[in-house]
């Protein structure tokens, strides 16, 4: 048992008093020691530690220790580290110590640690080193490593810190990068590669290392002696391989054999900044659930500044649009990307007011595209409204949106009914992982200060203005401007300073996680006329912030943000504005502003919440100045060894380099303070601090701070003539050096920490390229490299994972560091221990799959490795020119930042880089950006000014520093101003120049005349020019002699420079035209060494050939550089003379290198030529094709009138022709057409270049094997089970019946519906048996026939489930088809997500390491799912009745069969220069026509028994059997079904579509029949044509959109090559239907029966067949099939036929052996549409499908009748009893009682068209109201669609009527009537026709939840039940959004067809005929002012009777009393006189 035992003693020199703690660390496992308490200054552990390991102890293992202060309440503080690599204890076994720890900072401090460490190995010993792993202690020269002097010296200068390693006394290196990897590399990568030649020649395959982080036991050694064996036996066989080469062009030279250089970047052009198409497309579908009360709702679709409107819907709070929106934008990728598209509701907007808002949506385009498919399909976006946060959601809008960019294309699902997506929660438009319910948030954007602003104004005018004002002002007015999620804050306007401190914050509100991505930071320059940006940055918060559950809000800074963008020189038209708006690199330093972002989530339940989305901008507090970090003093130094290929356009002035970083070393238009010693200051060190920086360091780097002036330019140098293109500048021996101090916050970490994961990154991409070029190149063990890779990227993780560990809280961290190393650290453990896993699963089978998950991990270190916050600026090298600036290159400065810890360093960090200099801004665009503008070789570096001691270690040796003369003689530390090399090397490159394919055309011919150019060093030589032609052999070796070289041998044989080889093409007039570029790196030979195997001769090899970013061809070529010694030049091997008397001077390619050839035969089909244009004008008459391959070749009978016929007369011809063994060397075959004009002249046509031989080969057919395994083969190798269940027998590529099981086991079954099989029958066969397969009638078939019989007798009462004959259509078929489909493809959705489930689950089980268990729970698991699956789909789906079904394909039919290029392929032949368009995409621009025919080539002498077979036509060749291809008559017949997704072509944003059909001269326009204002228009047109082939075979369809003035735009079209189709085996020219039937929807199409093509199959195919047996067999080769045999008339009868026998074979046609092949079913295919004028992007689809029936056989019957379904008239009738507890709105005048008037509206289509009202219950005061009123709504309705068409104009000025397809949705509302102001809306029910709830028996059971769980509750359809009557509920919205139930109503809905309600009909409201009583209504509903008596009879009687008579009685007593008052006197004095 292996173990390794540290015994830890004792910890010493501590300071103050406290409780000590230690961890030691090994392999990631750290162990604690106990604490030992108040302890002084020594800490007495006595501690042993054992760790039991599994795999031997690596030499380069670290053992760390950590000391920390313990502390029980707070975190343990940090005293100091000490890590030692194990070197010496796997050496030794046994080491006893003490050292010094190290702090944060890497310095030494003075406590020391005492450790014994002992490692006992599995036998006890002890392994020595071996001599290749790790070098001999080098000397310190060499800076391998420095050895520390500070635990010498006991630390006297703690101060300086300059240890870069450490180690013990001398012995053991520490924090050292694996040398051995280094010399693995040299072992095996000299480019000639010592390990096996071949692809590996840059791989690094020298050792496979054992994997040191597997702790599992047991298995490993046996693996490891596998890999031994395959290890030797790869060298064995590279050995042997002849002429094996390496395909890895880039890998080659890129990767690094030692450390001086780094690798050069091979694509040059900026490929961001460049516009590009894109098309944004928008459907937005309906509207629900829309917060308010009876609005008129309008979707406004936004996109930037663009705005589009739907149409307005009338009072509904749920509109249906489905409208359609396109947007096309020609902008560069990012600036589309944060372009935001806003959805916002609108209520009630007209032509005066601008309408309420109700909510919006917001995302950005960029979301959108990262979406699978670039879209959102049917999805529910939800909105808000920004004024008001506290609110929730204000309803939904359902839309698709899609982006399409140039070239890509979106997969539509196919468009079908929507019940699935009703389901609003399920379906809401948001990305993968983003919460429903997302919260509204604060995103605080703080702006403190920016610094190095460049001047934004004239000199002139700042001289006029000092003349007023007299003094000198900063000339630039900047503020900052922030634009976020659509909306945009500034700051205030500093004036006039360069360093302008704002405080000021600006705060967005929005939701969160927003949906987006960047945010804008812009400082801008404020000023009268227009405001300029001045620089640009952007905030991208997937940066910085991290959705995982251990993750964190976007968070940022405080941190200095460096903007970029053109040079500082202020001019009044800057030419590269853009740069400073954040479009392509910036070319300089523009500014630096300090900002910093955070978020926070609102509560929107406070109070006190501000509810508004506005920006705000308030002031903040000044932040400290050392919160961005401490400021340290930092040091760049650069040394330029070369500087070549200088443009000669530049002309012959002085040149020279200049160096910035920042503004620091800016010479010319740099800081704009007064150059004093304070502008060496940054941010304002006053100057004591400055002084004691100088105090505090040794005394003679106080000297030399005082006077180190930065030297930041070369000296100026006159350029010297390279060759016709280029200058040079003759540095020679002494080489010009620049260095600049420079002040910034040393935030290094942040570099460090990205840089080790960039150099994991790199090192993975590396690996996965070379993976990819095994399995390319098809050599042996791709699975070994890729675990390879795997161990790498595990450990390399593991190392991050150690040292960014040791980060410390330094100042200036932020938030965002704390966090972001958490996640990273986080992330990089998990994806080592998932390498470590993948590692295990890599097989032989899995490598693809697992290659893809590997290549997940490179985009997500790419996107780790990326630092948000910045700290040192780039540095940016100019190329200067008579004081201007020419030429640029920026190098990161995180790429050359220097560390002690060799991961942490930049990677071109003190070494060697070539670096191309390219044109600043759009200068660099395009051609003018591929020519280089220099190229330099140079050296960089940059690190803390007390780090500097090593900056001139990684410089190639032998050299001596010159310092500038005015240094004084005591300063040694001042850098040098140049180098002197006295060290120099003479060389001879031989360049040997192959050949060279797939060129870029450069000439208007389509061809080029290349040739090479060679550059190494500063000599350059061309290869000669070969004309015409895009593959050319040079076979040319170039001699460059006498190249010299400087720097020490050793160090040049490991490392030499690159080579540069530009291909150009020569033209005849002006200067030759380039055509691309490439890197080599030569194999070196010491004139030490032997000239021989296994380095040389060395192999020619694949150089990728790149044009701007494009790749434009390949080099093959071979380099080697040979040292000539002293014995001069004879000792060189020797040179070949010209053996060519023909080819002059020019020496050949010699022997060894040249491959091997051999003979072979190449025999060409030539069958004809179509479509070819003209040619200056004229037209091609007499065409003869030529076809070239490697110097031989044969041409083309003459076609001698390519108008009558453009077949060739003779069809086969061949040549034989030497060719490499080895099939990647073959050259490409030239295939040119030229016209022969009269007097012998020719002119070429077009040309075509087969770049890979490949497909061509010809193999023996092996006789032995059946067609059951080749079988498999076919259908692009899909291999499906053939009784797999799921997978209905559909589209070809899923089920084509291959079997992917052992040539005997077979099963077949024949029928469609395979789920409901009654037996299986399993046969078991070999090669040469008859195979019995049975087909079974299915189970349902039979129980159909007595179910019929049964349904007769019962009265046919269940009429639905069983389709009717009469009924079906083909329509029927084609949506049941659809169905199919949809669910095909959601059956490989599902399998897809259980195979990703299955994979994940593995890892973890292995992860667990328990498999065995979880196997068995595994399976259990996925049978559980089955059934869930099952169960779940029976619930769901309705058992589908039986339709016939064709195929719908979703792409066009010939992508499914291989172009049908079974045996005829096209070739297209172009003409005209290639466009530099990205990636070609204008290559169709350059067709010009296209060759038929094919290729066959086959080693010589073949075999014999070929050409014995019977029938054999020597004449044909290997092209036996072939049709003749004299003209034939053919009748086309094409069916277009739809079209969908139209591009709108109208200002309305619709189109009026018409079909047009080409075919030759024949052109069929469908103008009249055109579909008003639709872009998804059915046409179901079918259109028959007559062609003769070959001469019209390019059938042409496309889509026009009418017009009534003007012409017809064309929206899009599509091109179908009938010719392949006709003559391929797959029989494309009638799709073969599943069932055969005489009569009915399902006809036979074809006018051949099943059995005659049967029987013609079999004739051509020479199988013997087919025989018919009784009991219904066939038997074909010798294959049993079993069918029906009876067949069913139009009447009824039966009859005996062997048609669908036939037809079973046929559909199995694949299963017959030799010829066997799928033939093309029935079946409908989809096509893109696409328009010339914008390439690329799809303009629609239309669903088609055309058979063709050769004229000299029977006619076909008529064609299908596949018209539109005419929709069916329906007439619904709605009868209103009654309603209850309708809410009470009135209240009334006399009483104050509460009531209603109420009335009902109903409408089916839409308020405008067919509103109908109730009479009105006046009075209701119980909310009840009596109607008995009858609503008719006649419709016509589309059964399948399961829509109503509605033909209407859209608005008076319209020409004609549109249709309309909406959902039945039938809506009831109640009002309450007013007479003078507007009705009050009370409640609202909509009801879909197709599925409603059931309504309530009474009105007491109908409530809220009938509408709340409407999915829950069973639905009814009124088209099945026909007649419905219940109570539902009315609802409406109070004010918290929340639904209410508003009242109930009684209804009954009866539809009838129109033909029913013309026998029965009824009257509207209570009319006749077959009136409705009138409704027994309470006396109180009536209208008062109508009848007053009424009135007072009810409101007085009622109520107040008794008052009244109270009153009555009462006045009745008073006027007795009045009377009794008034009489009594009279009646007094009457009485008293006695008168």
């Amino acid at each position: 048992m292996m173990a390794l035992m540290v015994h830890l003693k004792t910890v010493a020199h501590l300071r103050g008093r406290g409780d000590r703690i230690a961890k030691v660390t090994f392999r990631g496992l750290p162990f604690y020691s106990r604490v030992a308490e108040n302890c002084d200054d020594v800490a007495h552990f006595n501690e042993t530690f054992r760790w039991p390991i599994a795999s031997r102890l690596d030499g380069n293992e670290m053992l760390e220790i950590q000391v920390y202060n313990y502390s029980k309440v707070f975190s343990n503080r940090l005293v100091g580290t000490f890590c030692m690599v194990l070197q010496k204890v796997a050496e030794e076994g046994h080491l006893e110590l003490t050292d010094t720890l190290i702090d944060d900072n890497n310095a030494s401090i003075k406590t020391n640690v005492t450790i014994e460490i002992r490692y006992q190995s599995m036998d006890g010993t002890v392994g020595v080193w071996s001599d290749g792993e790790f070098l001999d202690v080098p000397d310190d020269r060499d800076g391998m490593f420095a050895f520390e002097t500070d635990s010498l010296l006991s630390g006297q200068s703690h101060g300086s810190g300059t240890s870069p390693g450490r180690s013990l006394q001398g012995s053991i290196p520490t924090f050292r990068k694996e040398e051995e990897e280094k010399e693995d590399e040299n072992v095996t990568n000299s480019f000639g590669s010592r390990a096996g030649k071949g692809v590996f020649s840059a791989m690094k395959l020298g050792k496979i290392k054992i994997s040191k982080d597997d702790h599992k036991k047991g298995d490993e050694p046996a693996i490891l002696d596998m890999e031994d064996l395959d290890r030797k036996a790869m060298r064995l066989a590279g050995s042997l391989d002849p002429d094996t080469i390496s395909l890895a062009s880039v890998t080659a030279v890129t990767t690094n054999v030692s450390n001086k250089r780094s690798k050069p970047d091979i694509k040059m052009e900026p490929s961001s900044g460049r516009p590009v198409d894109y098309q944004i497309s928008i459907t937005v579908v309906e509207a629900r659930q829309l917060i308010g009360l009876n609005m008129d709702p309008v979707v406004c679709v936004e996109i930037g500044d663009d705005k589009k409107y739907t149409s307005m819907k009338e009072s509904t709070n749920c509109p249906y649009y489905n409208e359609y929106f396109v947007f096309d934008f020609h902008v560069p990728p990012h600036v589309m990307f944060d372009k935001i598209i806003k959805l916002s509701v609108i209520h009630s907007k007209n032509l005066l007011r601008s309408g309420t808002l109700v909510g919006t949506f917001k995302m950005d385009v960029g979301t959108v595209y990262s979406q699978p498919e670039h879209q959102f399909y049917h999805k529910w976006a939800i909105l808000s409204d920004p004024d008001d946060i506290t609110a929730g959601c204000k309803g939904y809008i359902k839309c698709d949106i899609a982006v399409v960019g140039k070239g890509d294309n979106i997969k539509t699902p196919h468009k079908a009914n929507e019940t699935d997506e009703d389901d609003i929660e399920g379906n809401l438009l948001l990305p993968e992982g983003i919460p429903a319910e997302r919260q509204w948030a604060r995103f605080y954007v703080k702006i403190y200060r920016a610094e190095g602003l460049p001047k934004m104004n004239t000199s002139i005018m700042a001289n006029v203005k000092k003349a007023f004002i007299g003094e000198n002002r900063d000339l630039v007015d900047p503020y900052v401007q922030v634009q976020f999620a659509g909306q945009k804050g500034k700051t205030s306007v500093q004036k006039s300073s360069y360093e302008p401190i704002w405080n000021e914050q600006i705060v967005f509100t929005e939701l969160f996680p927003p949906l987006c991505k960047r945010m804008k930071v812009q400082i801008r320059d404020s000023d009268k006329v227009n405001d300029v940006a001045i620089g640009t940055h952007f905030v991208d918060l997937r940066k910085i912030s991290n959705d995982g559950d251990k993750g964190f809000l976007p968070t940022m800074g405080p941190a200095w943000a460096n903007m970029y963008g053109s040079t500082r020189q202020y001019t009044l038209m800057d030419e590269h504005q853009d740069l400073n708006e954040g479009l392509g690199e910036g070319v300089s330093f523009r500014a630096r502003l300090l900002l910093s972002v955070a978020v926070e989530i609102l509560d929107t339940t406070a109070p006190e919440i501000m509810s508004s989305t506005e920006v705000q901008v308030e002031g903040v507090s000044n932040i400290s100045e050392s919160a961005t970090g401490k400021i340290d003093e930092f040091f760049l130094f650069g040394s330029f060894l070369e500087a070549t290929m200088i443009d000669r356009k530049i002309g012959d002035k002085t040149i020279s380099f200049e160096i910035t970083i920042g503004n620091y070393g800016n010479q010319i238009d740099g800081v704009s303070k007064p150059s004093s010693a304070k502008k060496k200051k940054k941010d304002g060190e006053n100057e004591e601090e400055e002084n004691e920086l100088i105090q505090n360091s040794s005394e003679d780097e106080a000297d030399e701070e005082s006077d180190l002036v930065s030297v930041s330019c070369t000296p100026p140098m006159k350029p010297v003539i390279t060759d016709r293109n280029y200058f040079h500048l003759p540095y020679f021996a002494k080489k010009p050096c620049v260095y600049i101090k420079s002040w910034w916050q040393d935030q290094r970490r942040r570099l460090y920490n990205s840089n080790m994961m960039d150099k994991i990154a790199d090192k993975l991409e590396e690996g996965l390229n070379d993976v990819q070029e095994v399995i390319k190149t098809e050599k042996a063990f791709p699975e070994r490299r890729l675990r390879g890779v795997l161990e790498d990227l595990s450990i390399g993780c593991s190392r991050f994972v150690t040292l960014a560990n040791k980060d410390v809280n330094q100042a200036g961290r932020t938030k965002l560091d704390r966090e972001r190393l958490k996640s990273c650290m986080r992330e990089m453990d998990s994806m080592g221990q998932q390498a470590k896993q993948i590692r295990t699963q890599v097989k032989k089978n899995t490598v693809r799959d697992k290659l893809k998950l590997v290549q997940n991990f490179l985009q997500k270190l790419r996107f780790l490795a990326d630092e948000p916050q910045h700290s040192i600026p780039d540095v940016f090298v100019w190329m200067m020119s008579n004081n201007k600036r020419i030429a640029y290159a920026r190098i990161p400065s995180k790429d050359i930042l220097y560390s002690i810890v060799d991961e942490e360093t930049g990677k071109d960090c003190g070494k060697v880089k070539a670096v191309f200099l390219k044109l600043p801004g759009k200068k660099g665009f395009g051609p003018a950006g591929w020519t280089v503008q220099a190229k330099l070789e140079l050296y960089l570096w940059l690190g803390l000014n007390k780090q500097r001691k090593d900056f001139l270690n990684g410089l190639p040796n032998g050299f001596e520093e010159i310092k500038a003369a005015q240094a004084g003689p005591g300063l040694q530390s001042v850098p040098p101003v140049s180098l002197i090399y006295n060290m120099k090397q003479v060389f001879q490159l031989r360049a040997h120049m192959y050949q060279a394919r797939s060129l870029f055309a450069a000439d208007s011919s389509g061809l080029s005349d290349p040739f090479a150019r060679v550059f190494f060093s500063t000599h350059s030589q061309v290869t000669e020019v070969l004309s015409e032609t895009l593959c050319p052999t040079w076979d040319q070796l170039l001699v460059f002699d006498d190249v010299e070289l400087f720097g020490e041998a050793s160090e040049l044989r490991d490392d030499p420079p690159i080579i540069v080889v530009e291909i150009y093409d020569q033209d005849t007039v002006g200067k030759a035209e380039f055509i691309g570029r490439t890197f080599a790196k030569p194999t070196i030979k010491m004139c030490d060494e032997h000239y021989g195997p296994p380095r040389f001769p060395p192999q020619l090899e694949y150089y990728q050939v790149y044009r701007g970013n494009c790749t434009a061809g390949e080099l093959l070529a071979a380099f080697e550089l040979l040292q000539i010694g002293q014995g001069g030049r004879a000792d060189l091997p020797p040179l070949e003379g010209p053996t060519d008397s023909e080819r002059g001077p020019i020496l050949p390619v010699p022997l060894g290198i040249r491959p091997v050839l051999s003979r072979y035969r190449i025999e060409v089909l030539f069958w004809g030529l179509r479509d070819l244009k003209r040619i200056n004008l004229a037209q091609v008459d007499r065409p003869r094709v030529d076809i070239e391959c490697a110097g031989r070749g044969v041409q083309s009978v003459l076609i001698q009138n390519y108008k009558k016929n453009p077949n060739f007369s003779i069809l086969v011809k061949w040549f034989e022709v030497d060719l490499p063994e080895n099939e990647l060397l073959h050259p490409p075959l030239n295939i040119r057409v030229v016209d022969c004009r009269a007097f012998g002249r020719y002119i070429l046509v077009g040309s075509h270049a087969v770049t890979s031989l490949r497909r061509f080969i010809y193999s023996t057919p092996d006789k032995t094997s059946t067609n059951w395994a080749t079988a498999a083969k076919l259908m692009n190798g899909y291999m499906v089970l053939a009784n797999g269940g799921s997978q209905p027998r559909s589209s070809p590529s899923l089920s084509s019946r291959t079997f992917s099981r052992p040539a005997g086991d077979i099963s077949v079954n024949m029928d469609s519906e395979p789920s409901l099989r009654k037996m299986d029958t399993v046969v078991k066969l070999d090669a040469t048996s008859d195979a019995v397969v049975k087909v079974d009638m299915t189970e349902e078939e039979s129980d159909k026939e007595k179910k019929k019989k049964k349904k007769k007798k019962k009265g046919g009462m269940d009429e639905d489930d069983e389709p009717d004959e009469r009924v079906l259509d083909w329509w029927s078929k084609y949506f049941a088809s659809i169905e199919t489909l949809k669910e095909t493809l959601r059956a490989q959705e599902v399998a897809q997500a259980e195979a990703e489930e299955r994979e994940d689950l593995e890892i973890a089980a292995e992860a667990a390491g328990s498999k065995t268990n979880q196997k068995s729970k595994e399976k259990k698991g996925s049978k559980d799912k089955k059934k869930g699956l099952a169960a779940d789909g029976s619930e769901k789906r309705p058992v589908k009745a039986k339709v016939d079904e064709l195929l719908v394909y979703n792409k066009e039919l010939e992508s499914e069969y291989g172009n049908f290029e079974d045996w005829l392929h096209t070739f297209n032949l172009y003409r005209g220069k290639a466009g530099d368009d990205d990636e070609h995409a204008l290559d169709d621009d350059r067709i010009v026509g296209r060759f038929k025919g094919s290729l066959c080539m086959y080693k010589l002498p073949l075999s014999e028994e070929i050409t014995r077979e019977a029938g054999f036509d020597p004449n044909m060749g290997m092209f036996q059997s072939i049709p003749h291809n004299d003209p034939i008559n053919v009748l086309v017949r094409v069916y277009v079904v739809r079209a969908t997704d139209l591009h709108p072509a109208d200002i309305n944003g619709k189109a009026d579509p018409y079909v047009v059909i080409k075919l030759g001269k024949s052109e069929v326009k469908d103008k009249e029949n055109y579909i008003s204002k639709q872009l998804n228009p059915v046409f179901g047109k079918s259109f028959d044509i007559e062609a003769t082939f070959p001469m019209e075979s390019m059938l042409t369809v496309s889509v026009y959109d009418w017009d009534l003035v003007g012409t017809d735009d064309l929206i899009g079209e599509t091109k179908i090559d009938l010719e392949n189709r006709f003559y391929s085996k797959y029989r494309a020219t009638c799709g073969i239907s599943s069932n055969y039937s005489v009569h009915g929807y399902n006809v036979w199409r074809d006018p051949m029966k099943p059995s005659q093509i049967l029987a013609k199959l079999c004739k051509e195919g020479k199988t013997d067949g087919p025989h018919y047996g009784p009991g219904g067999k066939v038997k074909v080769a010798n294959r049993i099939f079993m069918g029906r045999t009876e067949i069913e008339d139009e009447n009824g009868l039966k009859k005996q036929t062997e048609e669908h026998l036939a037809l079973t074979v046929l559909n199995h046609w694949e299963e017959i052996p030799r010829v066997g092949c799928k033939l093309v079913p029935e079946h409908v295919e989809t096509r893109p549409l696409l328009n010339p004028d914008k390439p690329g992007i799809e303009q629609g689809r239309i669903e088609m499908w055309v058979d063709m029936f050769p004229m000299d056989m029977p006619a076909p019957g008529p064609a299908i009748d596949i018209s539109p379904r005419k929709p069916k008239r329906y007439e619904l009738r709605v009868i209103i009893w009654n309603t209850d507890e309708v809410i009470l709105e009135d209240d009334d005048y006399f009483t104050g009682e509460k009531s209603s008037d109420i009335f009902v509206r109903g409408w089916l289509k839409g308020q405008q068209e067919d509103k109908q009202d109730t009479d009105v219950h006046y009075h209701s005061l119980t909310g009840e109201g009596n109607f008995n009123w009858r609503f008719v709504f006649p419709f016509d309705y589309l059964m399948a669609e399961e829509k109503i068409v509605i033909s209407k104009k859209e608005s008076m000025f319209s020409w004609d009527e549109t249709e309309y397809k909406i959902p039945p949705r039938l809506t009831l509302q109640v009002w309450d009537a007013d007479h003078f102001s507007a009705d009050d809306f009370l409640g609202a029910i909509e009801l879909d026709l197709n599925r409603f709830p059931r309504g309530a028996k009474t009105a007491k059971q109908c409530s809220l939840d009938m509408i709340r769980n409407e999915h829950e509750l069973p639905t009814i359809s009124i088209f099945k039940q026909k007649r419905v009557k219940g109570w539902w509920p009315f609802v409406a919205r109070d004010e918290n959004d929340e639904m209410e139930l508003t009242g109930k109503v009684e209804a009954e809905l009866h539809l009838v067809t129109a033909e029913e309600a013309e026998k029965s009909p009824v009257g509207l409201g209570r009319n006749e005929p077959d009136p409705l009583e009138k409704p027994n209504r309470p006396d109180t509903t009536f209208l008062w002012f109508l009848s007053p008596l009424k009135a007072i009879r009810y409101l007085v009687c009622n109520r107040y009777k008794w008052l009244i008579i109270k009153i009555v009685l009462a006045l009745l007593l008073l006027i007795m009393l009045g009377l009794f008052l008034y009489s009594m006197p009279g009646y007094l004095v009457k009485k008293l006189l006695g008168a």
